[in-house]
């Protein structure tokens, strides 16, 4: 396991009392420096290329973020730029790229801590605290690179409307998002399947407000992952928000931090299984510090240790309650196509 992560990171400067905050970067840190005790090795990431960043936004919306360098900018209603904020947006892209690449070469997991995240900037426009899409742009340089077919993992607790869109209509490009819903941003919808080529191969997971870990258990064993194991991905990236905990101040699911060691040692299990450990974990929301900090060091003893040989996630709890809006699904969404040779 490498693990990637950069002080400036804390460069990114946010109006007093907002939630995606430089207390953020802090606990960031502090988790990086667990795992060097664990002698996991931490890596300074580097800034993600202009031609990464064109490979998912448009040249317009690029000028437009490199000019607020030196600047506090407020680009949405909740999104800000401080002086630093675009070159510390590069290193989140970067760091979420060279994730990738490691993931890659070395079949081996990686992960990215990184601010500010990613999954809602859109093609042409910031918006959710976001700037880059950092993921999107990893599975872009991918693909661009010649990995045959990336899967993108979103388990924030916001749908990850700026991936969808990247990849809506790209059958090489599986996106997955388990999201609270309806809530912000609107999008996930079960019925966004994607268009074109690309029907079937956007998979949307709406669960109600209050959904537990038996009800994520419950989507990722009857859902996500057979999706998953069907689509055969080279490479699995995962955009781990963990505002989705019973804590966090902006969500009202109720997921616990066992919830979540279990979810990534399931998705640590499939990565092994289809595309040998190619597994690369990119940081987004989660605004519970404490909360945050917990789901992180589970996150990096899951990606520490090795990994499991079974992608079931067998809920704790013992509670087989299971959401209305995922039981649904089951019913209504259409099956995936096989992808093609």
């Amino acid at each position: 396991m490498l693990l990637f992560f950069s002080p400036r990171f804390l460069d990114h400067l946010t109006p007093a009392g907002h939630p995606e905050s430089p207390e953020r970067a802090d606990i960031l840190r502090a988790a990086a420096l667990r795992a060097a005790t664990l002698g996991i090795d931490l890596r300074e990431p580097g800034p993600v290329s202009d031609r990464d960043i064109l490979g998912v936004h448009d040249a317009e919306y690029l000028a437009q973020l490199s000019a607020t360098r030196g600047r506090a900018v407020a680009l949405d209603a909740d999104t800000f730029t401080s002086p630093d904020s675009f070159d510390v947006a590069r290193l989140a892209a970067g760091a979420a790229c060279d994730a990738a690449r490691h993931a890659i070469l070395h079949e081996a997991p990686a992960l990215a801590l990184v601010r500010p995240p990613g999954h809602h900037a859109e093609r042409d426009r910031a918006m959710g605290f976001c700037l880059l899409s950092n993921v999107a742009i990893a599975a872009a340089a991918a693909r661009a690179a010649g990995v045959a077919r990336v899967a993108v993992l979103d388990i924030d607790v916001h749908h990850g409307n700026g991936t969808q869109w990247a990849f809506y209509g790209a059958p090489e490009v599986l996106v997955v998002n388990t999201h609270q819903f309806p809530f912000y941003p609107g999008t996930g919808a079960a019925t966004e399947t994607g268009h074109g080529a690309g029907e079937g191969f956007t998979l949307n997971v709406p669960l109600e407000a209050g959904a537990s870990d038996a009800d994520h258990a419950y989507v990722w064993n009857q859902v996500i992952d057979p999706a998953l194991e069907r689509f055969a991905p080279s490479l699995l990236l995962v955009s781990a928000g963990f505002d989705g905990h019973a804590a966090d101040p902006l969500g009202a699911q109720r997921m616990s931090t066992d919830g979540y060691r279990a979810w990534l040692t399931a998705i640590r299990a499939r990565a092994a299984r289809s595309c040998r450990d190619r597994l690369a974990v990119v940081t987004e929301g989660g605004y519970d510090l404490q909360a945050l900090r917990a789901c992180l060091d589970a996150t990096v003893d899951v990606l520490h240790g090795s990994a499991a040989s079974d992608t079931t996630w067998r809920d704790a709890s013992g509670d087989d309650r299971r959401g209305r809006t995922a039981a649904a699904l089951l019913q209504d969404h259409p099956r995936l196509r096989r992808p093609q040779s």
